[in-house]
């Protein structure tokens, strides 16, 4: 099925930290409680332990736990610019030095082009001894850069220097022929059976997979059999025409995708794409052909000694920091050196195969603190790397063992595992205080440390479900909305502590506590998310009781309402404007039995609007997969889910709708309101604001943190007047450590969302 997990995407190749969760066994695998080995409970592999073709953030973790980075980060997710001879940065109080493989210069020219210098240290080596130049550090960048590359890094989409040149005039065989189109008689590039085969293989499992697609929809959707337009629309591929088939659903796919088999997988409605196209087919989404002119170079990236380099952009990008810190795979193990003439424009491999490349992913080798032994039987085995650059680690191995949630508490408990990441639920919390002789959650069985999850959890209103008149963006839309989001927020603390605990806070804006960006209530202009009525005036007053304050929040959702144009009388709304509604809907993906950190929060809700004459009809979803169909479709008019994010802030993918370019045509990308360069996830929302898209692309370009802290601050106040989501919790991860194995004065200090135990697991020893 879809992937149900919404993503504030932007991939980061810059290791800012080893993972949070990690497991302890011996080095073949086996028994648990060896003096020398540590056993980490983890969730399932997928054997793609490779730093450039790596998708699930375990198999990130195994090929981290052998890698070295370009660059680090620091416990809040800031770069560490000056690693050879380490930067001292104070955290909660503490003053902490962090380290790293290189120094970077980065400097704004007057042309508008901007200098990255790296400067390697020079006495690095491999696991296996090959000392590490700045040669490899290029290799893993063309790599990334290559017109075959398919993995999860975006470094070719940054403004390089001669990146579009390089690129150019040579593209995936898939690709070419998908673009060609079927019927083509131009076998210049590639022979008449081959495109043949192709299209064969398109027009057979090609379709099927679309078909299942439309099958779908029609068996759970509500789609008339037979419709592909609407199914289409409802799978979020809008525009096919009306007697579209499912042929024409799949070649809509493929376009979104770059003809890109493997990526094309993620649509699935049941069946593998790679189960059915021929693997020879398949293939060609890997194999690469030259159809034009295409440099031999990018310019941008260049060599300037053994152990130092620059990259040249051609304008700011302040994401590009996150995109450069690559890690540095070894040349000789994932590419071959007698390919490698940097003058003779030759970096590794072929041009445009990266086969052996992908030959070794399921064997991952670099420089990190741990050797990569082994994966068999349900466990990764790791050795201490002793040419580590921060030195040896005091623990010799490390074992990844692959655990179900239900066995990883349990597995600390009866000494199989030492260290894992259960879900940390009331029921987790009264299992470890019940194992701890003092009743609290660290004690002498199992020591516990919880960081803010790397991001956060909300209720979204679609505009273009809810608003008046058919205006998204007008005043009487946003007071409707505003209206709702005001009685939605007053029980926001009551259903997440009912749900969490002390596990997790209320949030007052649509961004994770983790970011930089995230306003303080310190800051200036902090305010709590709809606490003020239709006038600006505040809404609640110091010493309310609870049920004053659910009252005074009906009172100010009336007088939005009747700002938004519904006719008020005798406390309650008693009709409704042109285009909106009496009734709405609130979808909530809880199992189908109210499991879920908001339920409360819109079933208490439900109740206080009615009071006021507003219906709400909460569906509770067994199954999340229509629920994100549906918003693709525009048919949800609100929903509860959550967002994952990353280091950098960025908005573009939720928020930027292309508002300047907008022709009219409603169906010109997710956002009906916006135009075809728009955010991949401006869908959720439909905010079309282009002042609020000025501001996006502005931060873009500015690399004053101070700056853009201020700007996204003003984007998160436009948002919030738009009133589309109402930000809930902010919760917490845990690891949890077996106090009676881990010597825990050993483990890292100040843990953070950015900087997890294993940043420090060079120095961890066991009892």
């Amino acid at each position: 099925m879809k992937k149900v997990t919404r993503i504030l995407a932007l991939a980061l190749s810059v290791v800012m930290c080893l993972s949070l969760v990690v497991g302890c066994g011996k080095k073949d695998g086996g028994n648990s409680g060896a003096k020398d080995t540590l056993v980490v409970g983890y969730s399932p592999f997928s054997s793609k332990f490779s730093p450039f073709f790596a998708e699930t953030a375990y198999d990130q973790d195994v090929y981290t736990m052998t890698a070295l980075s370009l660059l680090n980060g620091d416990r809040t997710g800031a770069i560490v610019e000056k690693g050879i001879k380490g930067e001292t940065r104070n955290y909660n109080g503490t003053d902490y030095t962090y380290y790293g493989p290189a120094d970077m210069t980065v400097t704004e020219n007057p042309d508008g082009t901007v200098y990255y210098d790296f400067t390697l240290r020079d006495d690095l080596k491999f696991s296996d001894g090959e000392p590490i130049t700045i040669d490899d550090v290029i290799f893993s960048m063309y790599v990334l850069c290559d017109p075959t590359y398919d993995g999860a890094s975006t470094l070719y989409a940054q403004p390089i220097q001669g990146m579009a040149e390089y690129r150019s005039g040579m593209s995936t065989m898939s690709k070419y022929l998908g673009e060609l189109g079927e019927g083509s008689t131009d076998f210049s590039v590639v022979d008449e059976a081959t495109q043949k085969a192709f299209w064969d293989a398109v027009n057979d499992g090609g379709v099927k997979f679309a078909q299942e697609i439309v099958d779908y929809m029609v068996a759970n959707a509500g789609v008339a059999e037979g419709d592909v337009k609407a199914a289409a629309a409802g799978w979020g591929f809008e525009g096919l025409a009306d007697d579209a088939t499912a042929k024409d659903l799949f070649l809509a796919i493929a376009a979104k995708y770059d003809w890109n088999f493997s990526a094309m997988e993620a649509e699935t409605a049941g069946s593998a794409l790679s189960d059915l196209l021929p693997a020879d087919v398949y293939a060609t989404s890997t194999k690469a052909v030259t159809f034009g002119e295409s440099a031999a170079n990018i310019t941008g990236i260049q060599k300037t000694g053994d152990y130092s380099m620059r990259v040249v952009l051609t304008e700011v990008s302040a994401t590009a920091v996150y995109q450069l810190g690559v890690v540095i795979a070894p040349m000789h193990y994932y590419g071959e050196k007698d390919k490698y003439d940097y003058a003779n424009n030759k970096f590794g491999f072929d041009k445009g195969d990266l086969s052996h490349v992908r030959s070794v992913t399921t064997q991952p080798m670099g420089a990190g603190p741990y050797k990569f032994v082994k994966f068999e039987n349900g466990t990764v085995n790791f050795e201490a790397n002793d040419s580590y650059y921060l030195g040896a680690p005091k623990i010799k191995y490390v074992n990844f063992l692959e655990s179900q949630e239900t066995d990883k508490l349990n597995g600390v408990v009866t000494g199989t595992i030492d260290i894992t990441d259960p879900s940390f639920s009331a029921d987790t919390v009264d299992a470890i205080q019940q194992q701890n002789s003092n009743g609290e959650l660290n004690g002498d069985k199992i020591t516990v440390n919880t960081v803010d999850n790397l991001g956060y959890g909300y209720m979204g209103i679609s505009a273009v479900a809810v608003n008046v008149g058919g205006d998204p963006g007008s005043d009487a839309s946003k007071n409707l909305r505003k209206g709702l989001a005001t009685v939605f927020a007053a029980y926001r603390e009551l259903s997440v502590e009912s749900y969490y605990g002390e596990r997790a806070t209320v949030i007052n804006y649509p961004i994770s506590n983790t970011s930089w960006a995230a306003p303080q209530p310190t800051d200036a202009g902090y305010q709590v998310a709809f606490s003020v009525d239709v006038d600006g005036k505040p809404i609640y007053t110091s010493g309310m009781s609870a049920d004053d304050k659910y009252a005074a929040a009906k009172t100010a959702a009336l007088g939005f309402f009747q700002a938004a144009g519904y006719t008020v009388e005798n406390g309650k709304i008693t009709a409704a404007p042109e285009g909106a509604k009496m009734q709405y809907e609130v979808q909530i993906p809880a199992d189908g039995t109210g499991n879920h950190p908001a339920f409360m929060m819109v079933t208490e809700a439900k109740k206080a609007l009615a009071e006021i004459g507003m219906d709400i009809v909460v569906t509770d979803l067994s199954d999340a997969t229509a629920l994100w169909d549906g918003i693709r479709a525009r048919q949800v008019d609100m929903w509860c889910a959550a967002w994952s994010a990353t280091v950098d802030p960025d908005m573009y993918q939720i928020y930027y709708a292309d508002v300047a370019d907008f022709n009219g045509d409603m169906g010109n990308g997710y956002n009906p309101m916006g135009g075809p360069d728009q955010g991949n996830s401006s869908y959720m929302y439909c905010v079309a604001d282009e002042e609020l898209d000025n501001m996006i692309l502005e931060a873009r370009k500015s690399l004053d943190q101070s700056y853009r802290k201020t700007l996204y601050k003003a984007c998160l106040d436009t948002i919030v007047d738009w009133a589309t989501e109402v930000p809930v919790y902010q919760r917490q991860n845990a690891i949890i450590f077996s106090t009676e194995r881990v010597k825990m004065e050993t483990v890292l200090p100040d843990i953070t969302t950015f900087y997890g135990w294993l940043n420090g697991i060079e120095n961890m020893e066991l009892n």
